[in-house]
């Protein structure tokens, strides 16, 4: 790899000081071989095709960006072409590319800005705040690229440079900088280059950190093999085809349609059979993935004779799907714990997905968000899905306790919503194949895990909100966008309330029990147990109520889902739960 002279000290070599100018940067890479300097040599320069431009800085994210599924999905500008439609249109919030995990292809698309009228208020923010000016222009440079297609990749990262496909419609910010054809080279032949083993190995001897800087990556060679144009680019489409599938199988991205659990394509007997039969086409995919990533590789390192100096192979764990263990789940771990992790995860989706059709947010139905705009309620539900196969609730409360206190609980509800997609005929089977792969009841599993898991999938900013007593006893769950001040209410007078009327029943008949002399020294000892359980539990919910829950109903509470669950979610204060990281202390 070095380049070695006739210096009569052994393992002592020489390179020359000119070889090293032909880097940008000049970076003293001596263990750089000569074929991969003379990839220097090249006059066609990234920049010539399109500069890696950098784009906003809001000075302010937590005013100017959200979390997609924050907002009303009526004030999003989805593939808004120009900037002309996106100001006629009228929308506040545009997708945005903000970096993100190491991923390649396609994906990561999770934030929108606020951008109304061109970006107004982000730019008068930034003039009319002290501290937050950055030169004559602001940070809002590079506009005339806004909405157009291009590629984006993470400045960032310790996976290795990974570059997207991105459409119509997106701003991107210093995160999350973009390239854009404009010069008529292709922007498929310059992914494809850019995600190649050749193209990280020119990167290596430039970036000695995990930044990609702009002005280093625009003076970087592109080499492109003509003769394998065809082939390229169409490896490069099934590439962003199938990773955009994988992106969009799952709820918490904008295009998600429909659960693959329950795609026809699947669909066997069993719980168990359909999963399986998923898993299968997983593993399919990821091979080939896997197979048109290395063809790529080979292709463009035969091109320039670097078989010796680099192998085509890519391991798993860099095929970054998200249906893919290894590159999911990274680390040192066995294939049954990948499996068991893959398997764990899926059950938990299902369910996850099984409560948004209890919400109406999605429906067995139809395709796509339901009800996903402020306020909506379940008339508006009907008007899309007049006869539903699976009834959304009706009055955006469900409780989850510790028994089955009311009709509309969340572990009846999903045993419900289990039979509907799957049968009754296997429905014992399929539920314990469930409770196994989560490692616990449905029950359980809704007291103690889902919320937690709810938080993590949507990145603390949750979209179901979980009112809760302060030890847990009572807890009930409402979807944000169906949200109406009368909701604090409903969960005070026909919950909390209901739910404490049947604790105090149950205690009553404990201590019958306890006083009986029919009843046995034994029966009577676990009724007094039981009996000042309850009493805890009552002095509980009555302090919730006084202190927490009956104050905040009377103020009939509006949210206003632009603010974002951050600002909405601490308008509640101790009547929800706790989510480190996101409430106040």
């Amino acid at each position: 790899m070095k380049e070695q002279t006739n210096n009569p000290v052994p393992n002592f070599f020489l390179a020359s000081a000119e070889n090293f100018k032909k880097i940008p940067g000049s970076p003293i890479a001596y263990w750089v071989s000569d074929k991969v300097r003379r990839l220097f040599d090249s006059d066609m320069k990234l920049s010539k095709i399109g500069r890696p431009r950098q784009g906003l800085a809001s000075t302010n994210n937590d005013f100017f960006y959200r979390l997609w599924h924050e907002i009303d999905t009526r004030r999003i500008g989805f593939s808004i072409s120009s900037k002309d439609e996106a100001i006629e249109t009228g929308y506040k919030w545009f997708p945005l590319n903000k970096g993100g995990p190491f991923r390649r292809w396609a994906g990561n698309s999770e934030y929108i800005i606020n951008f109304e009228n061109d970006g107004k208020t982000i730019c008068d923010y930034i003039d009319n705040t002290p501290g937050a000016r950055v030169g004559s222009n602001g940070r809002v440079i590079n506009r005339d690229f806004y909405y157009k297609l291009g590629i984006t990749y993470s400045d960032l990262t310790t996976g290795g440079f990974g570059a997207r496909y991105f459409g119509q419609g997106f701003i991107f910010d210093t995160t999350g900088p973009s390239i854009f054809d404009e010069n008529g080279y292709g922007l498929k032949k310059l992914l494809a280059y850019v995600n190649t083993k050749i193209f990280q190995t020119i990167l290596d001897t430039v970036c000695t950190g995990l930044h990609y800087s702009n002005g280093v990556l625009a003076g970087l060679p592109v080499h492109f093999p003509k003769e394998h144009d065809a082939e390229v680019i169409d490896n490069t489409e099934k590439l962003i085809t199938k990773f955009r599938i994988d992106w969009d199988s799952y709820e918490i991205n904008w295009d998600f349609t429909s659960l693959p659990l329950l795609h026809h394509d699947y669909r066997q007997p069993t719980l168990k059979e359909t999963y399986a039969k998923l898993y299968d086409h997983w593993s399919e995919m990821i091979l080939e993935m896997q197979r048109l990533e290395e063809e790529n590789n080979r292709i463009f390192i035969g091109s320039y004779s670097l078989q010796d100096e680099l192998t085509p192979e890519i391991p798993l764990n860099k095929i970054t799907l998200i249906c893919n263990p290894h590159y999911r789940y990274n680390g040192n771990k066995t294939e049954n714990e990948l499996e068991d992790l893959l398997l764990a995860d899926t059950m938990k989706e299902f369910i996850s997905y099984a409560v948004g059709c209890m919400f109406g947010r999605y429906s067995l139905d139809k395709t796509g968000l339901i009800l996903a705009n402020q306020g909506e309620t379940i008339e508006d539900y009907k008007k899309k899905v007049p006869n539903p196969t699976f009834e959304p609730d009706s009055d955006n409360v469900i409780p989850i306790l510790d028994g089955d206190w009311f009709i509309d609980d969340i572990a009846d509800r999903f045993r419900g919503f289990l039979r509907v997609t799957f049968g009754e005929e296997h429905y014992n089977e399929n539920l314990k194949f469930m409770e196994q792969a989560i490692g616990k009841d449905i029950r359980r599993y809704f007291l103690k895990d889902f919320y937690n898991h709810h938080v993590k999938m949507y990145k603390k900013r949750p979209i179901y909100w979980m009112f809760s007593s302060p030890n847990g006893s009572f807890n009930a769950l409402i979807y944000m966008h169906r949200y109406r001040p009368d909701t604090v209410s409903i969960v005070l007078n026909n919950y909390l309330r209901e739910f404490r009327s049947k604790i105090a029943a149950k205690k009553e008949n404990l201590e019958e029990i306890s006083s009986s002399p029919s009843s046995s020294q034994s029966d009577k000892a676990k009724a007094l147990k039981e009996i000042e359980k309850l009493k805890k539990v009552i002095t509980e919910l009555e302090e919730y109520e006084r202190d927490i829950l009956y104050p905040l109903a009377t103020q009939q509470i509006e949210i206003e889902l632009d603010d974002g669950v951050k600002v909405n979610y601490d308008k509640f204060g101790k009547a929800l739960r706790k989510i480190p990281g996101l409430t106040g202390k």
